[in-house]
């Protein structure tokens, strides 16, 4: 029930009261809508059915508006209707509350209502304080039954869809509350009559086009109350079951929810039937919709069968209605073809034979007499009975025929049956009705159903006009006002044409069903003639069977096809006589056996005729209760909540009869006032009237007098006992006058109050700035006694500083001296001890060799003693020791000199030859033991000798000291012997030694001198190498343009070739030639010289390589000025352009005019400002040819701006790198190998020359530049938005009368919004155009972030320098236009808008602090460290000054915290902080191109396909290359 809008139209006690203002068109004939330029009105819309807008101008007729959504419209003046500027924004609860009450007013107050979510409404009611609500209507309903003992009714109307049958619900829940028994036992009759609904549904409800439980058929339920108002009994009454839908659908409509129940039924009661897929049967597959959505029809299977338990049906009834309802499924599967006879037919297959043998067997009947009843009929004559057999057409009539019968006659079983097991009560006094009537219905195809829920309409829309008249009626008499004149509105003469007697279509029809040779179409042409002058009977030109009546909801066309077939009632004899005496007692019952009478009677009974009998008493019971009417009005045809379709609910206010309802009621006086009201609202057009002391009539009647307006005398104007009643037209021009009366006095107010505010502003400002001044001087005062001391106080902190400074610094210098010297003391000492410890050794070594030849010495001296004491016989031996000893000496010397050549290899191998020397110092030392030992055993011997010569005999004892001696000589010599060994192995070990270093020297020289020739011939190689890599580029270069004179001019290329100095890129004016600005060192310096003759050889060639090349550089700037678009994100042109610069080696040239051909070819192309789309493509291009010369080249220093050698490497891995480095073509190489993008560290980057350099710094300029037109652009269109943006709309005039409140302008704040969303769709516009042609996210970011900035900064400013913006409603109107920028934020992603939300900063806690509550409670520190923490205390101030509340009349900031303002902004103005709380814009370019840099990723170029325009030229084949 919360998506369905239900408009509750009360007419009960009080007639139409408060209407305030109607136009007719048959009003606006008699009186002219009193409409001026500037007036607010409504005219009629293709889209909205109504749209608002404002009077331009008027001429004659034709009033020309200008609308809220900026359209221009013309209307005629009886089209347009005026617009109630002062209606509260949330609607009226009552209709008749409105001050203008016509079909777009009304429409105005349900669409604001609905979007509210109140969907009930009322028009007159008279409920008290009760809301607009069913609950309402039923209530007093009640209520009246109880007091007035008169029976009611409520009438529950509306179209298919819009909730009829949940009222009818929620009418007889609050019925039953109201009336509900306590203390009885079983069931109460309210809940038997709420239980009942789940089986009427189940076999009176299918699924149409507009819902998908539509109950086809009328219901009227009848709740009796006993004399205490108790529920006692109740009944059910249904009308016009739609039988024909048994047996015909249409796509995408169901039959009756019943069938499809069982076809879901559990698998035992399936196989019992012998059903199965709902597809397999005719009555169902005529639509493709087999199943609801969120509907389990098993599950309702069982619901269904639990609540026919409820409502006293038994198993066996049940099952009873269940084998009807599959009898009637396998019935229509029955077909039938030609029989042998002419006009015969019969069962056409096996499977049509199962099914109506099962039809047979389910319906207890014989399977024989059921195809005879089928297809044969008995004619009954005086002399005899014919038996004919019918056509298959014919039979498959009469199959139809008994179907529908069936299912009719089970329906009517149901019913009856609900209704016993309810119980009536016939002594009940009174009742309340609940009538579920299927609404006005009109379709494309309308058929007879279609005409009788359209008579029923008629019928009750008659009854409605009756009641709404009467209360009119008595309204004008209780006012004693003369009523005689107004006509009354009827629709007798559409209700004549349909039941008249003899001449209504309904008598046509039964008169056409009586004749068998009648058919549609001679039925069509009997109302053709018949209604050939009726004014509600139209006759349609292209048909010869449709007809057209005028309803009093528009006009209706029907299609009178089947009207015969539909509305035939009787029952074929031979399908009466077959069933009546089934076996099954139920179906036995669905066809007891008529009277005799009956049975012989000739009447005919037909749907037409019985319907009419069933309407007619429903409205004898209708005109016997007080009628309750409300209108069920579905809001769109979609089935979803929060949609709500204008043109939809126009129609069906219509067709519900409320905008007749309003046509009846402005047939009078439509608008009408008490004097009280009167006088409140128009008191200000006389106030001296009101001064005096006059009646209320008196005073109405001399305000209307003063007013010019005595029309009240000719029934313009009437006024009665209590109101005032006014003609259509009168109102409006009263509201005039009383405009223009508040318009005079409004001006004169705010002249004086603006002379009041001015003076007082002024004398606050003059008291201020004298307190301001005084308070100033005061401040200057303490500031100049402040400054001298601190002045002083500085010059006291300097002196100690000072001090303090000179101390630390000469402690600092003696420290380092103490430290410096302690080094160098210890450095010093290091070093000495070092030169001492080398003495030491040296002395050492020098002690050893002197004790050595010192023994040496002494031995000799021995050996020389000995000889002389030897006896002649040894003194041989004793010449051969002195031999030995001689050549000992020359050892020991020898050995000398070798150690002292060994401490010099020593001193020089020291390093690397620790080790061996300290072998041959162990050896020294042993050496040096062995030569004392034998030294000292010398001696001894020596004293042994002498005492032995002294002590023997002369003779005797020679002999054995002889011996003795030659023994001692022997050992010495051996020892002599051992020496030299050990002076040999030690000898060895140092030539060894010598050998290893003169090889090790040997080697080193060696390799030093192969060091030498590889280092030549690498200086040899490198030049070789960049002379052929220059004669490769030439090549390259001539090779597409001397590709077809290669042959004839080899020579001179292989001569041009030869050339290792210079590579020729480009001509100039100036020359004819540009030099590379790098030239290659030979070793060869002949190449170089050239004769003039191989310079005139190599001229011809040059020239058609130069021209060459300018005819590419023109093919790519005018390839570039086209619209190149992108590859995979990629910008085409800069791409392009990249790839042709490095291959052209233009970066490396000294001179080239290519790059300022480039820089021209932008700067055309962006020159038109306002072009978005072209800006925002060149800034795109622009940024990536950037970021490309960002991470390709590299500035060459000074070298750069001259031309250069470069020079050699001192090292062979420094020239080698430096070759490789300095070769452009292997540079140029890897580009084309689709590395063109990558980190620093991947690039061979390339030596830039200054116009590379200046073309590269061009390009940021234009960078910055495009931006900053984009950004600016945004700005310009945003920035008359944002002042409409920022004020609320001007409230109503409504508040100058009396001091009442204005209500919000619900207009304005769409218009409001409508500008937020304007700024909305300019952000998305452009960021739709930078994301089209892939601007860097960076940049986007950048953009948004600075247009925010401006956003915050032209609100912020607004909202602080204009009064009438620092409100309440202004800050929420702001905040609401805030979310929109929000969401788009949101929407956006941050990868595009990035930290711009975070830029409204402040703009966001200004409105917060404009729409919080109870200011006047918040501290200072709360507002700053809570609410506002990035405002500053002049802003704040600022604000809370200036607020005003002009919704709820609050109060800004207490006075305490205003003071603390104060304070701290004298504070900040003594410290020199500025007191501006103004912002600033911020236009400055905010990136650089690093960040551009830093911010984008790799990129590969290799695979751009080049545009058409020079994909086909042979001088740009290299952007043919991939990579691999």
């Amino acid at each position: 029930m919360g998506d369905i809008l239900i408009l509750a139209i009360e007419f009960l006690e009080r007639q139409i009261a408060k209407i305030m203002y109607f136009v007719s068109c048959d009003a606006l004939q008699a009186a002219p809508v009193n409409i001026v330029v500037g007036s607010h009105v409504w005219v009629e819309d293709p889209v909205l059915a109504w749209i608002d807008g404002e009077v331009l101008r008027i001429s004659g007729q034709e009033v020309h508006v200008q609308t809220n959504n900026g359209k221009k419209l013309t209307a005629n003046i009886s089209k347009v209707f005026p617009e109630d500027t002062e209606a509260p924004p949330g609607g009226v609860d009552d209709m008749t509350k409105l001050s203008y009450l016509h079909e777009p007013g009304v429409l105005q107050n349900l669409s604001t209502r609905y979007e509210l979510n109140e969907i009930y409404t009322y028009t007159g009611a008279a409920f008290g304080e009760l809301s607009p609500h069913v609950f309402a209507v039923a209530d007093v309903a009640y209520r009246a039954m109880i007091n007035e003992g008169k029976s009611n009714s409520i009438l529950v109307s509306g179209e298919s869809g819009a909730g009829k049958t949940e009222t009818t619900k929620m009418l007889m829940r609050y019925l039953a509350y109201l009336g509900g028994r306590s203390g009885v036992e079983g069931r109460t009759v309210e809940q038997q009559v709420l239980e009942s609904n789940p089986v009427l549904e189940a076999f009176g409800n299918a699924k149409t086009v507009r819902n998908n439980n539509s109950s086809r058929f009328g219901k009227f339920v009848e709740i009796q109350f006993d004399k205490n108002g108790r529920i006692s009994g109740a009944a059910i009454r249904t009308y016009l079951l739609e039988r024909s839908r048994v047996c015909q659908i249409n796509d995408p409509e169901r039959n009756y929810h019943c069938f499809y129940l069982l076809c879901a039924a559990p698998r035992e009661d399936i196989e019992k039937y012998k059903l199965g897929n709902p597809k397999s049967f005719h009555y169902l597959n005529q639509s493709n919709c087999y199943a609801l959505d969120g509907v389990d029809d098993a599950l309702e299977y069982i619901a269904t069968r639990r609540a026919m338990d409820i409502v006293g049906i038994s198993e066996q009834e049940q099952e009873a209605i269940f084998r009807v309802v599959a009898s009637i499924l396998h019935l229509g599967n029955i077909d039938f073809a030609k029989g042998k006879e002419i006009d015969s037919s019969v069962i056409k297959d096996e499977k049509s034979r199962f099914h109506l043998n099962m039809t047979a067997e389910l319906l207890m009947c014989d399977a024989q007499g059921l195809e005879d009843a089928l297809i044969k009929r008995v004619m009954v004559t005086p002399e005899e009975v014919i038996t004919r057999t019918l056509d298959p057409a014919s039979a498959i009539v009469s199959r139809d025929g008994l179907a529908k019968t069936l299912y009719s006659r089970l329906f009517d079983w149901l019913v009856d049956k609900i209704n016993v097991s309810i119980g009536q009560d016939p002594n009940s006094r009174s009742l309340i009705g609940v009538l579920d009537i299927y609404g006005f219905e009109s379709f494309k195809c309308n058929s007879f159903e279609q005409f009788c829920i359209n008579f029923t309409n008629e019928k009750l829309q008659q009854h409605f006009n009756q009641h709404v008249f009467k209360m009119e009626q008595d309204e004008y008499t209780k006012e004693e006002i003369n009523w005689s004149y107004i006509e009354f509105v009827d629709n007798q003469d559409v209700l004549d044409l349909i039941e008249k007697k003899p001449g209504g279509i309904i008598a046509l029809l039964d008169e056409a069903c009586m004749f068998p040779k009648s058919t549609h179409e001679t039925f069509a042409q009997k109302l053709y003639q018949t209604f050939k002058n009726n004014k509600r009977f139209v006759k349609p030109k292209l048909s010869r069977t449709n007809f057209t009546i005028c309803h009093y909801a528009g006009e209706v066309t029907y299609q009178a096809d089947q009207f015969l077939d539909k509305n035939k009632d009787y029952v074929v004899a031979e399908h009466q006589d077959l069933l009546s005496v089934s076996k099954c007692p139920f179906v036995a019952g669905l066809f007891p056996p008529l009277p005799v009478e009956t049975s012989k009677s000739s009447k005919f009974s037909s749907i037409g005729a019985r319907f009419k009998l069933q309407l007619q008493a429903l409205m004898e019971t209708l005109s016997s209760t007080e009628p309750h009417y409300i209108r069920c009005v579905k809001p769109n045809n979609v089935l979803k909540p929060a949609i709500f379709e204008n043109f939809n609910v126009i129609q069906q206010l219509r067709c519900g009869g409320v905008l007749e309802a309003i046509r009846i009621s402005c047939a009078g006086y439509p608008t009408r006032r008490t004097f009280y009201e009167f006088l409140h609202r128009f008191g200000v057009l006389a106030p001296d009237i009101l001064e005096g002391n006059y009646d209320d009539t008196v005073a109405c009647q001399k305000i209307l007098d003063k007013m010019g307006l005595k029309g009240y005398q000719f029934s313009a104007i009437m006024i009665g006992k209590s109101k005032v009643f006014l003609r259509a037209g009168q109102m409006a021009e009263l509201d005039a006058r009383r405009a223009e009366v508040l318009g005079r006095a409004a001006r004169t107010i705010q002249r004086q109050i603006r002379t009041h505010i001015a003076r007082k502003e002024f004398l606050l400002l003059r008291k201020a700035a004298i307190h301001l001044q005084s308070l100033w001087r005061g401040k200057l005062a303490c500031k100049l006694y402040e400054e001298m001391r601190r002045e002083a106080a500085v010059v006291k902190i300097q002196k100690n500083l000072r001090r303090h400074i000179a101390r630390k610094s000469y402690k600092l210098l003696r420290s380092s001296a103490v430290i410096l010297q302690t080094g160098l003391r210890a450095m010093s000492a290091r070093n000495e001890f070092r030169f001492r410890k080398q003495t030491k050794a040296a002395i050492a070594i020098q002690v050893n060799a002197s004790i050595k030849f010192f023994f040496l010495h002494c031995l000799f001296s021995s050996l020389e003693v000995a000889i002389l004491v030897l006896p002649n016989g040894a003194a041989r031996e004793t010449g051969a020791l002195k031999e030995a000893k001689d050549k000992l000496e020359k050892r020991v010397e020898e050995l000398t000199w070798r150690l002292q050549l060994e401490k010099r290899l020593r001193t020089d191998l020291e390093e690397t030859k620790a080790q061996e020397i300290a072998k041959l110092q162990e050896t020294f030392h042993e050496m040096q033991l062995q030569v004392e030992e034998a030294h000292a055993m010398v001696i001894r011997e020596k004293e042994a000798a002498r005492k032995a010569i002294e002590e023997a005999p002369p003779v005797i004892k020679e002999t054995p000291v002889l011996v003795h001696d030659t023994e001692k000589v022997d050992a010495l010599t051996a020892e002599v012997e051992s020496l030299k060994t050990l002076l040999l192995l030690e000898r060895q070990s140092a030539d060894s030694m010598k050998q290893a270093f003169a090889e090790a020297d040997a080697k080193n020289k060696e390799l030093v001198e192969k060091l030498g020739d590889a280092e030549r011939k690498v200086d040899q190689l490198q030049d070789s190498v960049q002379r052929l890599e220059e004669k490769l580029s030439n090549v390259e270069s001539e090779n597409q343009v001397l590709r077809q004179q290669a042959l004839a001019i080899s020579p001179t290329g292989r001569a041009l070739s030869a050339r290792p100095k210079t590579t020729i890129i480009q001509r100039t004016p100036d020359n004819g030639n540009v030099f590379n600005g790098e030239t290659k060192p030979t070793l060869d310096l002949t190449p170089v010289l050239h004769n003039v003759k191989e310079m005139e050889t190599e001229d011809k060639p040059q020239k058609s390589l130069n021209e060459k090349q300018q005819e590419n550089q023109d093919l790519l700037i005018k390839c570039i000025s086209h619209d190149l678009g992108f590859s995979g994100g990629r910008p085409i042109a800069a791409c392009v352009i990249y790839r042709c610069l490095l291959h052209w080696r233009s970066f490396e040239v000294e001179r080239t005019s290519i790059f300022d051909r480039i820089i021209q070819a932008i700067g055309s192309a962006v020159e038109v400002q306002d072009n978005n789309d072209s800006l925002s493509y060149w800034l795109s291009n622009s940024t990536t040819l950037l970021l490309l010369l960002q991470r390709t080249l590299k500035a060459g220093g000074a070298a750069s701006l001259t031309p250069y050698r470069r020079r050699s490497s001192a090292s062979l891995f420094g020239r080698m790198s430096q070759g490789l480095r300095g070769s452009p073509q292997s540079a140029g190489v890897s580009f084309l190998n689709g590395r063109m993008i990558a980190g620093s560290h991947d690039l061979r980057q390339v030596d830039a020359k200054y116009p590379a350099l200046l073309f590269k710094q061009q390009l940021t300029a234009f960078v910055e530049k495009i931006y900053g037109m984009i950004r600016d652009n945004l700005k310009k269109e945003i920035s008359p938005l944002l002042g409409l943006c920022i004020q609320a709309p001007r409230t109503s005039r409504a508040s100058l009368v009396k001091g009442s409140r204005s209500q919000a302008n619900a207009v304005a704040q769409q218009a409001l919004i409508a500008h937020w969303q304007s700024i909305v769709k300019s952000l998305n516009n452009y960021l739709k155009t930078l994301r089209a042609n892939y601007v860097p996210p960076v940049l986007v970011r950048k953009v948004f972030t600075q247009i925010f900035s401006f956003i915050n900064v032209q609100l912020f400013n607004s909202l602080l320098l204009r009064r009438e913006c620092c409100s309440f409603s202004n800050g929420e109107y702001v905040k609401a236009g805030l979310s929109e920028l929000e969401r788009w934020c949101f929407d956006a992603t941050e990868e595009y808008s990035g930290s711009a939300w975070e830029e409204l900063k402040h703009i966001r806690q200004a409105v917060g602090f404009l729409v919080i509550h109870q200011k006047p409670k918040k501290t200072l520190k709360e507002i700053t460290n809570d609410l506002c923490p990035v405002l500053s205390i002049q802003q704040l101030y600022r604000i809370s000054t200036m607020y005003w509340d002009d919704k709820y009349g609050t109060h800004s900031v207490s006075s305490d915290v205003i003071s603390s303002m104060r304070v701290q902004m004298t504070e900040e103005s003594n410290n020199a902080v500025s007191s501006s709380f103004l912002l600033d814009d911020d236009s400055s370019i905010p990136f650089t191109v690093d960040d551009i840099s830093k911010s984008m990723t790799q990129m590969d170029v290799s695979d751009i396909d080049p545009p058409p325009l020079i994909r086909e030229n042979s001088g740009f084949a290299f952007l043919m290359q991939r990579a691999e």
